[in-house]
């Protein structure tokens, strides 16, 4: 995906979520008009692919990324790194420690998800009268993108500002919290226009650009987080009977590179390995937005401790190590494929050659080690690139959403319809593909949601679901036990930024214990 936004864009954009007296009484003379610029149809489709470009940030900000801040207070995944306090804002949202207003990464998610929203309603003002040819299909990107951004903030922090307008000036930035129900209904209204202007996934593929299958299987999720299980069929089954979506046939072909946009992706990140970015000082955009995914590094096995052997993978800087409790789960399964495709245990790295050097840990031991390095995600030297500094240039693309999510949400919502066959049906799906028997035509109720829940623990580990199924489910307390986790810790705290900059917010709108 390749930055084109155009500096018209940009400097509105900036401007609006700054709320900068400077730009809104003193606008720039040196860019195109934004009235003229969206008479354009190629200027439309580059403010479009500048929605994308912001969720690659928003996912991909380095130390700051959504990918890490909503996957961390989960159970199958440790912050780890080189010790207790490397970047200890990440490892406060890891272990439920004092989790802080002003915690940078939590702000940052909150900031570009924010941002990215008002990109998506400047396309939608600005198309209101268009008679341009790409005007619905736009229009439809930029709602599904607001929805997408709406339900991950209203999940991680529950009442939240609804803007659905640009402000024309820093006085117009004001706006009070909207209720959780209030945000689902605007996103809902999102997703209808958007299943209604966006192409088939079989007109799309092979392209980072999002179809109607993804619209439809991201309302039925917000319908399942609802409690409205019912409604959430229909979406889900809209998506599995339509041939363009399915499952890779095996578990590790998911995170193939020559699988990406592949059937099973319903909403992908990409990123390239050709910028050769290197350590020169202005190469790498440390703190900004970068064409490559610069998180596969943070995530590798830290080198000087790990020594890889023959693995297919090479050394990182060690974030994001695999729990106990997941390893021991995949074990309990019986679960071998899939989880190779996931992690890897200390006994299954010193059988490959590797070892482990202790001496080169600080104090003698691994931070957050609990006997396995991940190979979701991995550090493979096939997805990057020699030209520049290799561990800057991964390519690896983020799967936000894919189809087996759709199957075990389908599974979720029959069995809370009451169609336990139905259930059963859509999780023997998954097992199949895993290489797994599939379960008990006797098993029903509360023991098949057991069984959807923790097929949907194997299945999207490492992929920042898991924390908030719990919450929804009422199961946090029991599956964090023995961790610092309360119910505060059900939603993230407002960023004191939004308290200082927001008049219409008050310090009393701040989530319950922060």
């Amino acid at each position: 995906m390749k930055k084109i936004i155009y500096s018209a864009v940009i400097i509105l954009f900036f401007g609006v979520i700054s709320c900068s007296e400077d730009f809104t009484d003193n606008p720039r003379e040196d860019v195109q008009d934004l009235d003229a610029f969206f008479l354009d149809e190629a200027n439309v489709e580059q403010a479009v692919i500048g929605i994308y470009d912001l969720m690659q940030l928003s996912y991909g900000r380095d130390w700051h990324s959504a990918f890490l801040v909503k996957l961390l207070p989960g159970d199958d995944a440790n912050c780890a790194g080189g010790n207790k306090d490397d970047q200890s804002q990440l490892q406060e949202i890891d272990d439920f420690n004092n989790v802080s207003s002003s915690n940078p990464s939590i702000q940052s998610v909150w900031d570009t998800m924010y941002r990215t929203i008002a990109m998506s309603n400047l396309v939608v003002e600005s198309l209101l009268d268009s008679s341009l040819s790409n005007k619905d299909r736009a229009t439809a990107e930029a709602k599904f993108f607001r929805a997408w951004c709406y339900f991950e903030l209203t999940t991680m922090f529950g009442d939240i500002p609804l803007r659905l307008s640009l402000p024309k000036g820093a006085e117009d930035f004001a706006q009070p919290k909207s209720t959780k129900a209030d945000i689902y209904l605007k996103i809902k209204e999102d997703l209808d226009a958007a299943i209604a202007g966006l192409p088939d996934k079989s007109a799309v593929a092979g392209s980072f650009r999002v179809s109607k299958g993804a619209a439809q299987a991201l309302m039925g999720k917000v319908l399942v987080f609802e409690g409205n299980y019912s409604q959430a069929v229909p979406f889900f089954e809209a998506v599995i009977n339509n041939p363009a979506h399915d499952l890779e046939a095996n578990p590790a072909d998911v995170w193939a590179v020559s699988k990406e946009f592949g059937q099973e992706s319903l909403f992908e990140l990409g990123y390239i390995t050709t910028s050769g970015l290197n350590w020169n000082a202005g190469s790498v955009a440390w703190g900004g937005n970068n064409e490559s995914n610069l998180h596969i590094q943070l995530m590798g096995p830290r080198g000087g401790i790990f020594n890889l052997g023959s693995l297919p993978v090479i050394n990182g800087w060690g974030f994001n190590l695999p729990t106990k409790k997941l390893v021991d789960a995949f074990e309990a399964e019986g679960d071998v494929d899939r989880k190779g495709a996931t992690l890897l245990t200390e006994a299954e790295l010193l059988a490959s050659g590797g070892s482990i050097d202790l001496s080169q840990a600080t104090g003698g031991s691994i931070w957050d080690y609990e006997g396995a390095i991940r190979m979701k995600y991995a550090t493979r030297p096939e997805e990057t690139s020699p030209d520049g500094v290799r561990e800057l240039n991964y390519g690896t693309n983020f799967r936000l959403f894919r189809y087996a999510e759709v199957l075990l949400l389908a599974a979720e919502a029959y069995n809370r319809s009451s169609d336990d066959a139905g259930a059963r049906r859509e999780l023997n799906k998954i097992r199949q593909r895993a290489g797994l028997a599939d379960v008990s035509t006797s098993l029903a109720g509360d023991a098949l949601f057991d069984a959807i829940v923790n097929e949907k623990f194997l299945e999207l580990a490492h992929e920042g679901q898991r924390f908030w199924d719990l919450v929804r489910w009422g199961r946090a307390a029991t599956e964090l036990s023995g961790t610092m986790y309360s119910a505060t810790n059900n939603l993230f705290p407002i960023p004191i930024s939004e308290i200082d900059k927001n008049t219409a917010l008050t310090p009393e709108d701040q989530n319950p214990g922060y």
